[in-house]
């Protein structure tokens, strides 16, 4: 069979999806100069294939500029073509940086980070999914029979990553029914939102060769746990060296760690839409699911919005590597870009508007009244997508930390998606993000 190798452009937009163009790869050299056409109007193409209200209509060009420093091959070695996908921004005719870009977005926010303190920021996405089952097995909450069962689709996923130079660190059966978790190791800022895109991408690509199908979808069961993204962060100074602790401080936080901590927090109810983005992401951000449910700061809490993790050993120098603190709010409905800069933002706020240090909560906030939460500044998350996004559309702050549009770019996609979720019987809901994602 002939064929002439296509590489596909992708986007990684607004809902957290890939999206894009192929193009043959001998083009490679002039599609990295001229780029391909995109139209701005396929940003309000919600994750459900409708359209949302779009302030373009039929209006506008765009390029998408594939960047040669996120080229992927990967080779299943299955008799079926490698994968081969460059991730790349969106740009105007005139080459600059297109508002709608999420990879520019969180350019602008590391530089904000970079230029205020000097750091650079280090991350990792933990990913949670589910394979769909008309007959999930019980009894193997992270048992070695439940990953014995998956032990080939997790080494051919392990291989994958590998090609694609994702430094893979875990495979596991996780708690819930047919659930995984997949983890990779740090990388700084922008790569490592790309490896968050590329890895939810080899996980569908690795299922479907098993003949299985893979959700990211933050809730199949209402009765049954979720599937969370956990961002890892930690700071590195211009010497490569470890910055977010300090011995000293509350929970070991550097003073830099707990002003931009606290800034997350303080900004949470806001940036939430970026982060759970989905209409049935909230029936997950609830107690008792290990996931989030208050804007707190938890000292080795799972169902902390914040979450400081533990540390092994007693070497300084090593506890400092390894110090790190974790956000849980979030989902795979969001795109990592965006939920990464959203995260980087409200920190920086923090650290501008010098914060005081939170206070690490360790106990459950559920049982606590409303008043005994006020007094400690803390409060519920938003219980639904529309309340979320009317903090966000109402905050001139948050505005202000993105690109001039965005925002009403993403208001008008996400309520457009809203619209149509919501139109469905809540078990198609659920099967449609199911499916989705």
């Amino acid at each position: 069979m002939i064929r002439d190798p296509l590489i596909f452009a992708a986007i990684s937009e607004l809902t957290g999806k890939m999206r894009g163009k192929a193009f043959p790869a001998s083009q490679l050299d002039k599609r990295t100069e001229s780029g391909i056409g995109w139209v701005p109007t396929n940003a309000l193409i919600t994750c459900f294939d409708t359209i949302a209200d779009t302030p373009f209509g039929s209006l506008g060009d765009l390029s998408i500029m594939p960047d040669r420093d996120a080229a992927y091959t990967v080779d299943f070695e299955d008799g079926t073509p490698p994968e081969r996908f460059i991730l790349s921004d969106i740009a105007t005719p005139e080459g600059t940086p297109w508002q709608g870009c999420t990879r520019g977005a969180l350019r602008g926010a590391l530089d904000r980070l970079h230029g205020l303190t000097g750091l650079t920021l280090n991350a990792a996405f933990e990913h949670e999914f589910q394979l769909l089952t008309n007959a999930p097995a019980i009894g193997e909450a992270f048992s070695l029979q439940g990953f014995s069962r998956r032990r080939a689709l997790g080494e051919a996923l392990v291989a994958a990553m590998a090609q694609a130079g994702l430094r893979e660190d875990t495979f596991l059966k996780e708690y819930g029914a047919e659930q995984f978790e997949v983890t990779v190791k740090p990388a700084p800022g922008l790569a490592s939102a790309d490896i968050a895109s590329v890895l939810r991408e080899l996980v569908h690509m690795t299922a479907r060769r098993h003949d299985e199908t893979a959700t990211f979808s933050p809730i199949i069961d209402p009765a049954g746990v979720g599937n969370g993204v956990h961002v890892h962060m930690s700071f590195l100074d211009n010497a490569g060296a470890p910055a977010t602790h300090d011995p000293d401080g509350p929970s070991g936080m550097a003073a830099v760690t707990a002003q931009f901590i606290a800034g997350i927090l303080a900004h949470l109810d806001a940036i939430i839409a970026f982060a759970a983005p989905s209409a049935i992401s909230y029936t997950r951000l609830t107690p008792h699911r290990w996931s989030a449910a208050f804007n707190n700061l938890g000292f080795r809490d799972r169902e902390a919005a914040v979450r400081i993790c533990p540390v092994t050993g007693s070497d300084p120098q090593s506890i400092a590597r390894q110090y790190n603190f974790e956000f849980r709010a979030a989902d795979a409905t969001a795109s990592p870009h965006l939920l990464l800069a959203a995260i980087v933002h409200a920190g920086c706020q923090g650290i501008e508007d010098g914060l005081p240090a939170p206070t690490a909560t360790e106990e459950d906030l559920s049982l606590l009244s409303d008043k005994d939460l006020g007094a400690r500044g803390l409060k519920p998350l938003p219980g639904d997508l529309s309340t979320a996004l009317d903090r966000l559309d109402a905050s001139d702050v948050l505005r202000g930390w993105f690109p001039e549009g965005l925002v009403d770019i993403y208001l008008a996609h996400k309520r457009g998606e809203l619209d149509h979720a919501m139109s469905l019987s809540d078990e198609a809901r659920l099967a449609a993000y199911a499916t989705i994602y």
